[in-house]
């Protein structure tokens, strides 16, 4: 134990001073105080957020994190701006091709697009499927298809334009002073059944037309025939105007509006200017097709407000108007030298002339045309009761188109047109022959459906007109009522379907045996019944012309609002 006392005991627990402190932790004191630079920092606070989120390092690294965050901005956002600087000032460099662009103004004033009629409800019972088979007389008069002639080597003044130049052009679904005629609310309210009315069957046969036509449409690539074409030049005219009637336009139609676009572009492209003579390629041998191209353009024009429908129907129209004969009627190939006043040509040019008016179209002389026009029709078309087929024949089944076209002009008043509704005061819708044309017999039978196109026209005009007389109101629904029991029990309803706007199959129907074949009797057929919808009486077209020149507007009917189920 003596050895031990003179050795020094040392504390292995006694705390150290400050200087020994310093001296152990010099190295970590002075790191702490070091400046480090900003990419030392960066790199440190990478490395801390590597670590576990529970170390000190972590936590360190996230503060450096905030710390950093505005100066790292600093740096990548400049750069950032300078690359996309450089690579901007390398395209703009570059040589560009300029595009010289014409803009056509029209004074067309901009118009709202109609809105959709909402998905229509459950569709009623089909239509039954049986159908009557008969057989017509071909009138002497006849819309038939033949070759156009051969055009020469003169430029042509339309040349015939891109398939889709005829541009989806918003406007609503109207003519001029027949505003909501084609509205889905208008369809509804003049559908909702009666005896004065359409209904869910009769709209149902509509839509299977529509269908069927859409079907019977050239494609625009890999067939015969030109691209839009449904059955020739007056027929695919004829589908034009079925199709505007039930208010379905290029814009506004969802599940028919590109078929009518390209059926328009169709007429559009058929149009050629030979030997300073606009007509259109495709016409028959008496041009009765252009004459209802001409009128299919000027409702197309109407409803879309396009320009180059729009230069399409006023150069026809021009022709027709140039060349009325001196007594104020039309013959064949629109020739001005002939008296002959064919009431069926006549009947045609005058539909194009009222369509052209409706929508705006006023060719120089139109007015003093339709006054010669009206007396063409009053002192050499007209005869004992009835309207006749050239001048002083006698009267036959065209009495109806000579009462319409006087309706139309605004001359629905005049004794003749009295005394033609008498005239036909008993005709009632038929695919058969009936025999010659009586004042007071049956419907004549050497085109019955042609008679009937207008028939149904000029009787809708008489009985649904304001103050009709009572005698015609039931003139028009006694041919109502039968009209649509025999074109709903004759509709050929096919097991073949076509895909609807919702993709979902949809009927597709026609009729047989109606007119110069079926697409045109179909359309024909069709045509009468959406004639509750296609025009307003003319009564009623009279005071909203008086209503656009300032007068008060009629308040709209709550029956216009009514919807209709019908099989689509």
């Amino acid at each position: 134990m003596a050895e031990y006392e003179d050795e020094e005991v040392v504390d292995e627990e006694a705390p150290l001073s400050a200087e020994e402190l310093f001296e152990l932790h010099k190295e970590e004191i002075n790191a702490a105080f070091e400046e480090k630079g900003f990419f030392r920092r960066f790199s440190d606070m990478l490395k801390g957020l590597t670590k576990p989120k529970s170390s000190a390092e972590y936590k360190l690294a996230r503060v450096e994190l905030n710390r950093l965050a505005a100066p790292i901005l600093a740096v990548v956002l400049p750069t950032i701006a300078v690359i996309v600087l450089i690579v901007v000032t390398e395209v703009t460099s570059q040589p560009q091709e300029t595009i010289e662009v014409e803009i056509a103004e029209t004074k067309e004033e901009e118009q709202i697009e109609e809105e959709q009629p909402e998905e229509e409800p459950e569709p009623p019972p089909e239509p039954p499927d049986e159908y009557v088979d008969v057989q017509v007389d071909t009138p002497s008069v006849t819309v038939s298809e033949m070759n156009a002639p051969t055009p020469t080597s003169e430029p042509l003044s339309v040349k015939p334009a891109p398939q889709d130049s005829v541009a989806i052009i918003k406007s609503p679904v109207t003519i001029s002073t027949i505003r909501g005629s084609r509205s889905p609310g208008r369809i509804g309210a003049m559908t909702r059944g009666g005896d004065g009315y359409g209904d869910a069957a009769t709209e149902s046969a509509v839509y299977k037309v529509l269908r069927w036509l859409k079907y019977k449409q050239v494609p625009d690539t890999g067939a015969n025939g030109t691209p839009g074409d449904i059955g020739g030049l007056a027929n695919t005219a004829l589908a034009v105007l079925v199709y505007l009637a039930h208010g379905e336009t290029p814009s506004s139609s969802k599940e028919f509006g590109e078929t009518v676009r390209r059926a328009i572009q169709s007429l559009v492209d058929r149009q050629y200017e030979r030997n300073g003579v606009v007509t259109f390629k495709g016409t028959d041998g008496h041009e009765y097709a252009t004459l209802i191209a001409t009128y299919a353009l000027c409702e197309a024009y109407g409803m879309t407000k396009n320009p180059m429908v729009r230069d399409a129907a006023m150069k026809s129209l021009t022709r027709i108007v140039n060349n009325q004969s001196e007594t104020g009627g039309w013959d064949y190939c629109i020739n001005k030298d002939s008296t002959r006043d064919d009431m069926s040509f006549e009947g045609w040019a005058l539909q194009a002339l009222k369509a052209g008016k409706l929508a705006g179209l006023h060719p120089d002389g139109l007015d003093d045309c339709i006054k010669k026009a009206i007396r063409c029709l009053k002192t050499r078309n007209f005869r004992n009761g009835g309207f006749n087929y050239t001048a002083g024949g006698g009267p036959n089944g065209l009495t109806a188109t000579g009462c319409l076209a006087m309706q139309l002009l605004g001359y629905g008043n005049e004794p003749e047109v009295k005394s033609a509704l008498d005239f036909m005061r008993a005709w009632l819708p038929s695919f058969e022959a009936k025999g010659n044309a009586v004042a007071g017999g049956p419907l004549p039978g050497s085109a019955p459906q042609y008679y009937c196109y207008y028939a149904a026209q000029c009787k809708y005009q008489a009985g649904m007109c304001e103050n009709a007389d009572p005698k015609n109101v039931k003139l028009w629904q006694d041919w109502n009522v039968e009209m649509k029991k025999l074109y709903c029990s004759t509709l050929i309803t096919l097991d073949q379907t076509i895909p609807g706007v919702d993709g979902k199959p949809k009927k597709m129907g026609y009729w047989k045996g109606g007119y110069n074949g079926d697409v045109m009797g179909t359309c024909l057929c069709a045509l009468q019944l959406m004639v509750y919808y296609r025009y307003l009486p003319t009564s009623k077209i009279e005071k909203a012309e008086k209503q656009a020149d300032g007068g008060d507007k009629a308040k709209p009917s709550k029956k216009e609002t009514v919807d209709v189920e019908v099989d689509i």
